[in-house]
């Protein structure tokens, strides 16, 4: 549990300092704040609002993971003596849960190993009371910029996906090969397909995956990861064939669809 206020007595300017600071605009980052003293979640809140951050604050640990995750740009500013589940404990139970949320530990007992500790599980800062105002902003300041960009990654990669999955089968069999560096009339050829053919699931590849070089191909290919094409090609490397690139058999053919055999 938690007695003393958190702010150093050099904090007049706090909130004109935050305003400065603060780089991310819409939507309204939300800094959340767990402590289990209410003086300590009221002048915390205050200052974050005065900063221009949507502030929302939670008097234990069970309380903050009942709030579901936000979409927004956010951090967490996370005491470590709670009386329920402790900081050190929900931050555990939420490193899988609430990606792209920075947690900055504030605590009046800090020592060594318990920072150790905060730091290796991934915490963004940790600030012993009674700490300057202009400190916890830039922290949060810095969160927030970490979280953004987190958040636009998270969504790329889920465009990404859906622009894959929205690829027929033959088209992910014709762009895993285009991206392995095949030609199209090696690709014609491993797939049992005219070069025509490639050409016109080549062109639709790139429409889909808005792609507009085959360096955007292969650089959103490697995004991927190998999981996707797993699933769509069995093939084995024929030692001095193609430089050993993948080669396949078909066995049968169903519209578009071609069910592949290693050989």
């Amino acid at each position: 549990m938690s007695h003393a206020t958190p702010l150093s007595s050099n904090s007049a300017n706090a909130a004109d300092h935050a305003s400065r600071l603060s780089s991310v605009s819409h939507p309204t980052p939300t800094v959340f704040v767990v402590d289990d003293d209410v003086s300590v979640r009221e002048s915390l809140e205050l200052l974050i609002d005065s900063a221009g951050w949507q502030a929302e604050t939670f008097a234990s640990a069970r309380e903050f993971l009942s709030r579901p995750r936000v979409l927004a740009p956010s951090c967490l500013v996370l005491d470590v003596y709670l009386p329920d589940l402790n900081g050190l404990d929900l931050q555990r139970r939420i490193a899988g849960e609430r990606t792209g949320m920075p947690i900055i530990f504030i605590t009046g007992y800090g020592d060594v190993p318990m920072t150790v500790r905060a730091m290796k599980a991934g915490a963004f800062e940790f600030l012993t009371k009674p700490f300057c105002a202009n400190v916890l902003l830039r922290a949060i300041r810095e969160g927030l910029e970490r979280s953004q960009t987190a958040l636009g990654h998270e969504s790329e990669m889920r465009t990404l996906r859906a622009d894959y999955a929205s690829l027929s089968r033959r088209e992910r069999e014709v762009m895993a090969l285009v991206v392995s560096g095949l030609l199209n009339k090696q690709i014609g050829a491993e797939l049992g397909i005219s070069e025509i053919t490639v050409k016109a699931h080549r062109g639709s590849v790139m429409r889909k995956m808005k792609a507009d070089s085959l360096a955007d191909l292969v650089t959103m290919a490697a995004r991927l990861g190998p999981e996707p094409y797993a699933e769509t090609l069995t093939f084995t490397a024929r030692p001095g064939s193609l430089s050993e690139r993948p080669r396949f058999s078909g066995s049968s053919t169903d519209g578009d669809r071609t069910i592949l055999r290693a050989r």
